[in-house]
């Protein structure tokens, strides 16, 4: 097995290595005065499982060519098998045609990774789960639920908990991590505007003197997340927290978030997270590099990925040995059981 990384998330990548136990293969990716993008891979990879490491984030472009021209460099370098990771999956948002003469780019952003040579893909929590079907290749579609229910699980009581989704759209996400962490669940009713602006128009289901959990895969104005916040504690609400899979936060995101209801909002590091939101007082970054390494692994051996989906995982484990010796995390109904 060898791992190579693109720039988008070095650090992202150098964790998932080590939690493979795994050096990272020695690979250039350098740019010419004009900003064309070289890449060399300075390993022997002929015949090799080969793991590309990139998440498609802001610069998604740049990000994107580097992914493709990772790929080529891979498969003229005679490997076995490439597959691309992308832990965030840039262009999901466009995977249908919302007006006449629009693109459908999701579609055309899969056939480019299929077209360069990919022989499978791997990525986390899309937008739309039908966009596996874009792909003509094996496609893994991870769901980050079972980390962000170990973390749940370790930091709330269920007897107050309510996890809610931020639209309609998301309900069945938000009735996933329900049924993992035993709690009820709650719809917030929204009205779009116009792109990047919402408004929250009712809370469905009760969330009075409760803790919620707004859960969705991407955050990028934040405007949804702080409505939808302000929309639950006017009901009632004593807490209001958030978890999502991909924090894009993009323009005045942050500070949007910092400045809302929101206590606290729990994001993986699928994106490279900036120093705004390093250094934001209410936003927490929760490590995914385990539970993608652990796909690797099974992948790599031939193993069942779906198995990861059963059971919460734990992301404190810093190394795939350790995953395998660790007992499997308690669930709801185990600490009911034990009357916890």
């Amino acid at each position: 097995m060898k791992l190579v990384s693109g720039n988008s998330n070095q650090p992202l990548a150098e964790a998932i290595a080590a939690y493979l136990d795994t050096p990272l293969t020695d690979c250039t990716v350098r740019r010419f005065a004009d900003n064309e993008i070289f890449v060399e891979i300075n390993e022997n990879v002929r015949g090799k499982d080969v793991f590309i490491l990139q998440s498609t984030s802001f610069p998604a472009n740049d990000n994107m060519m580097e992914l493709l021209i990772l790929i080529d460099a891979a498969k003229r370098a005679s490997a076995n098998r490439v597959t691309a990771v992308l832990p965030y999956f840039g262009y999901a948002r466009q995977d249908r045609k919302p007006g006449p003469r629009t693109p459908i780019s999701a579609k055309l952003v899969a056939n480019l990774i299929t077209r360069a040579g990919a022989d499978r893909v791997m990525t986390l929590d899309l937008h739309a789960a039908q966009i596996q079907g874009f792909f003509d290749i094996p496609t893994d579609n991870l769901f980050a639920a079972p980390v962000m229910t170990f973390d749940i699980l370790e930091r709330f009581s269920q007897d107050d908990l309510v996890v809610v989704s931020p639209d309609v759209g998301g309900v069945v996400r938000a009735r996933g991590l329900a049924k993992r962490i035993g709690a009820s669940l709650a719809i917030v009713d929204k009205r779009r505007d116009r792109p990047g602006q919402s408004k929250v128009m009712n809370v469905i289901g009760d969330v009075a003197g409760r803790t919620c959990i707004l859960v969705d895969d991407i955050v990028d104005s934040g405007g949804t997340l702080c409505n939808a916040a302000t929309a639950l504690v006017e009901k009632g609400a004593v807490e209001v927290y958030a978890y999502i899979t991909h924090g894009v936060l993009s323009g005045g995101a942050v500070a949007r978030i910092t400045a809302s209801e929101l206590k606290e909002l729990v994001i993986t590091d699928s994106i490279k997270p900036t120093e705004a939101v390093l250094t934001a007082h209410n936003i927490r970054i929760l490590p995914i590099a385990g539970f993608l390494g652990q796909a690797i692994y099974s992948t790599a051996n031939e193993r069942s990925v779906s198995r990861l989906f059963t059971q919460p995982f734990n992301y404190r484990l810093k190394s795939v040995a350790e995953q395998a010796k660790a007992p499997p995390p308690k669930t709801h109904k185990d600490r009911a059981r034990e009357g916890v």
